[in-house]
């Protein structure tokens, strides 16, 4: 009896030390000094702002993520990350725990597969390459970040599948189950992408459809509901909220000659099947589809090992009853102190014209920030950034 426990104490302890693993606490704290000018109060009225911010140029966040050694190559893998309001506290998101990524999943020689609230394979692959992911922060995002480039809307419910890399190529493949009963199609979700990615160029695709977004890509925060607006308050897309499907397709690349990295993003995003009915999901009773084009280009170059100067110029153009285009600069500059902290500033001009959303003349939108009383609008952000 006891050789036979001490054969099952040694089977015990042998299949501990097999199966090995890890966990890493990580974070970044994003903290800085906003200027924005023609801010519209309650009255309509501009006004200069000054503020403190969080989170701009990288979101803060902490975050656990770790793995297990299951043998024959696979690995089991999670990951949870929290996002925060240095300012205050508070939780971003919508004040979701882990609004920022909760997943676990199985990792094999030929593919991830992970189930959660995760980043769509637009996201994924070019995210990366956007300017507002490298330099000029969410405020230098294309406007209202229409076409989720710089992930503003996670996706819940989700199952995802990324290829392992072959000579610099990957896919990826999303489906969201809308959770309907009755209904499989409604409120889902599924997105296509792939990339590569060797030596001085890297390229991303992506395709993303979203049935009822108002409710399955917008709302996808606590307290969030059908019935209520969850495409937030910018003049640039509020108005869409009726639309029955949202569609993205988006491409992007960078390409490194020396010290110097140029870029180029585009994006088709489309508001498809509006109701045509005045509510608070429509205020002017748009139909039919609403389409934006956008593109943009940039240019990086490393003056110093320290020293990071960099420019965009972005290009979004609507049409449809609405034919709002925005025009908007971006100038940053970012210095490394140490391996794991950095300052930096960024500015940004935005220039409206046209009929935006709201059916009114189009006012300057910086993404994220109050809306500008006039077609013009400029932030400037003096920041510290800590990674740990």
């Amino acid at each position: 009896m006891r050789a036979s426990l001490v054969l099952a104490a040694a089977g015990s302890a042998a299949s501990v030390a097999h199966a090995q693993g890890s966990v890493t606490l990580y974070g970044i704290i994003d903290e800085g000094i906003n200027y924005t000018s023609n801010v519209q109060t309650s009255a309509g009225h501009g006004h200069n702002l000054y503020s403190l911010s969080s989170g701009i140029l990288s979101g803060s966040r902490w975050g656990l993520k770790g793995s297990e050694d299951l043998g024959g190559g696979m690995k089991a893998i999670f990951q949870l990350e929290n996002g925060f309001d240095v300012n205050s506290g508070k939780l971003g998101q919508g004040n979701l725990e882990f609004g920022r990524q909760a997943y676990v999943g199985v990792s094999t020689p030929y593919g991830v597969v992970t189930l959660g609230r995760q980043y769509d394979p637009v996201v994924d692959y070019i995210h990366p390459l956007m300017p507002s992911a490298m330099f000029s922060g969410s405020i230098g995002a294309h406007p209202a970040d229409l076409d989720n480039l710089n992930n503003a809307n996670r996706v819940n419910n989700s199952v995802k599948y990324r290829s392992a890399s072959y000579a610099g190529f990957s896919a990826e493949g999303l489906y969201s189950f809308g959770g309907v009963p009755g209904g499989m199609g409604q409120n889902q979700i599924y997105s296509l992408g792939a990339g590569y990615g060797r030596g001085p160029l890297t390229i991303g695709l992506g395709y993303l459809n979203a049935r009822n977004p108002n409710a399955s890509f917008f709302g996808t925060a606590v307290g969030a509901t059908a019935a209520t607006n969850n495409f937030g308050t910018s003049p640039v897309i509020s108005g869409y909220a009726s639309a029955q499907s949202e569609q993205i397709v988006a491409a992007g690349a960078t390409y490194t000659i020396g010290a110097a990295t140029i870029g180029g993003i585009y994006s088709n995003t489309k508001f498809k099947s509006l109701s045509g009915v005045v509510s608070a999901l429509n205020a002017t009773g748009a139909s039919g589809t609403e389409t934006f084009n956008s593109g943009e280009v940039s240019l990086q170059y490393q003056l110093t090992p320290a020293l990071l100067l960099a420019a965009a110029y972005n290009y979004t153009d609507g049409s449809g009853a609405n034919n709002a285009r925005y025009q908007q600069g971006s100038l940053a500059a970012d210095y490394i102190l140490s391996k794991r902290t950095d300052f930096y500033v960024i500015g940004v001009m935005q220039h409206a014209s046209g009929t935006d959303s709201t059916g009114r003349a189009a006012r300057a939108s910086l993404n994220g920030l109050t809306p500008s009383s006039s077609d013009q609008q400029t932030a400037i952000r003096f920041a510290i950034r800590h990674k740990f």
